[in-house]
């Protein structure tokens, strides 16, 4: 059904014997956004995009990819996977690379030329398809990889951590792939823990810790708090335990930095410093990264953890 979202789950969960690997995903992710799926190690990220792709069975919950349930042969046709690690056979060509990967996911071997033609075009490997990959630089390299997810017009890409190790080069390379799939209306999901590049070219993202998603949102919304810098002489330090409540503080020479706070809080910093004696030269607020939203929400739940854990 292509009203139906391009990934849906509902309390997906998968245990293995004693141990909860994911313990109730629900979440949802429509059709032609960039999805971004963040959260700390073994937070449980691999596998539910195991379970996604049908690699592995879930234990419980419901889950499915372009309306289909989950591990059904006609869906996983139309998808395309970038694995984190991954590696082809130096001595192939780019091209032989892609040939084999046809042949793997059944294509029609008359649709091989184009297929691999646009494919090679989409990822500004046209002019190195004859050269060995084991020649390919590791941006290059990741390049061919999302060609081969890119086989057969997938209409949702799974790309675990795709700019990994990749230089800045290379990093500005991918995202400039995943604006061209966008175009496309192509749904992607991106698997990755560097926030900087999801918050460049996410539409919207969940965030998961201990096997569940605790935020789900657009990157606009999940970046509503924010931060304040403030030029501060005069300043006694002893205020400073009064300034840790309204949200993490740093001191460089004259600036006070707290992040993330709610804008509505501002006034209530600057009072703060007014009455330990501070006189306020500059006040420059400002979004928080996604990054101190990610640490916030991660702080937040480890301390409902903690409260709800009953001690020995």
């Amino acid at each position: 059904m292509s009203d139906s979202p391009a990934v849906e789950t509902r309390d997906l969960a998968k245990r293995y014997k004693e141990t909860v690997a994911l313990a109730g995903l629900s979440m949802t992710v429509p059709r032609g956004e960039v999805f971004g799926f963040l959260g700390p190690n073994g937070a449980g990220k691999t596998t539910a995009v195991k379970l996604l792709l049908g690699l592995a069975r879930p234990s419980g919950g419901q889950g499915f990819v372009l309306g289909a349930p989950l591990g059904d042969l006609a869906a996983r046709r139309r998808i395309g996977y970038l694995p984190e690690l991954f590696r082809y056979q130096s001595w192939l060509r780019a091209r032989e690379v892609l040939a084999a990967h046809c042949e793997l996911a059944g294509l029609p071997r008359d649709r091989w030329p184009a297929q691999i033609a646009a494919v090679l075009d989409l990822v500004g490997l046209t002019d190195r398809a004859g050269d060995r990959v084991g020649a390919f630089s590791k941006g290059m390299q990741q390049r061919l990889g999302i060609g081969v997810a890119l086989l057969g017009d997938p209409e949702v890409v799974f790309l675990d951590e795709p700019t990994s190790a990749l230089d800045p080069v290379g990093r500005a390379d991918v995202r400039t792939l995943i604006h061209h799939l966008r175009e496309r209306e192509v749904t992607v999901f991106l698997n990755s823990h560097l926030l900087g590049e999801v918050e460049r070219v996410c539409d919207r993202a969940a965030i998961v810790d201990r096997g569940r998603v605790i935020v789900e949102g657009r990157i606009d919304e999940l970046l509503g708090l924010r931060s304040v810098r403030i030029r501060v002489t005069e300043f006694d330090g002893k205020a400073e335990t009064s300034l840790a409540r309204f949200g993490s503080l740093t001191i460089e020479g004259d600036w006070l930095s707290i992040r993330p706070v709610d804008s509505e809080r501002v006034p209530d910093i600057v009072a703060t410093i007014v009455a330990a004696g501070g006189r306020i030269h500059a006040v420059e607020p400002g979004r928080a990264t996604l990054e101190d939203r990610f640490l916030a929400l991660l702080q937040t739940e480890e301390s409902a953890v903690a409260v709800e854990t009953p001690k020995p």
